[in-house]
């Protein structure tokens, strides 16, 4: 399987790009293929008006390096794992853009939507955060938002590792062990449970099998 990280983070030695290369350690240790890809290299514009921005046959007119990562990285992967710092309670720009941007080739007026959409849908999805501070109502923003993000996209959210760090590399040293969660998550990307009940879910009581 092929596993992909995006990194927000404009530092690329900073602190979630690390527990996204953990968590893509971890995955590689299961024998699973794995890339890495800055979003600050293929992201430098924000979404724009597609009523007026698009080109004569739909396609998108922003010629910044985003349709190369969809197309290549993105759409191929079979799993996804967001790395953001937490700015100001939330995701950092590079990726909130990145999301956005997913509209103009999903929009029906777009030439193949149909083949992205169906493409798009239905991968794993892991999410790493680092942080300064240890509230821990401050990284509620960042987990619904991105929960809604793989449930509106059909993904199964494998987990949600947080850091907290500032310095660079310091998240290594939080006694969480932050990077040992990442790997683990990394090694459980394809094979973890995921679950979401809903009223007329056949249970049978036991959530891990003896």
């Amino acid at each position: 399987m092929k596993a992909l990280a995006l990194s927000a983070s404009p530092r690329k030695d900073g602190n979630s790009r690390l527990l996204a290369e953990t968590v893509l350690e971890g995955a590689a240790s299961r024998g699973h293929e794995v890339k890495l890809a800055d979003l600050t290299d293929a992201v430098a514009a924000p979404l724009r008006d597609c009523h007026t921005c698009r080109q004569a046959d739909g396609a998108c007119s922003i010629g910044d390096g985003y349709e190369t990562l969809l197309r290549r990285q993105v759409l191929p992967a079979d799993a996804l794992v967001l790395a953001t710092p937490l700015y100001w309670y939330g995701i950092a720009g590079q990726l909130k853009i990145f999301i956005d941007r997913l509209f103009c080739y999903i929009k029906a007026d777009h030439p193949d939507s149909a083949d992205v959409t169906q493409r798009l849908a239905g991968k794993r999805m892991a999410v790493v955060v680092s942080s300064e501070e240890t509230y821990p109502g401050s990284m509620v923003g960042v987990t619904a938002q991105l929960q809604e993000l793989a449930r509106y996209l059909h993904h199964d959210l494998v987990g949600v590792v947080r850091g907290v760090a500032n310095s660079r590399g310091e998240v290594a040293r939080d006694p969480a062990d932050p990077l040992a969660q990442a790997f683990g998550l990394g090694t459980r990307l394809f094979e973890g449970h995921v679950s979401d009940h809903r009223i007329d879910t056949v249970r049978n009581g036991v959530v891990w099998p003896s």
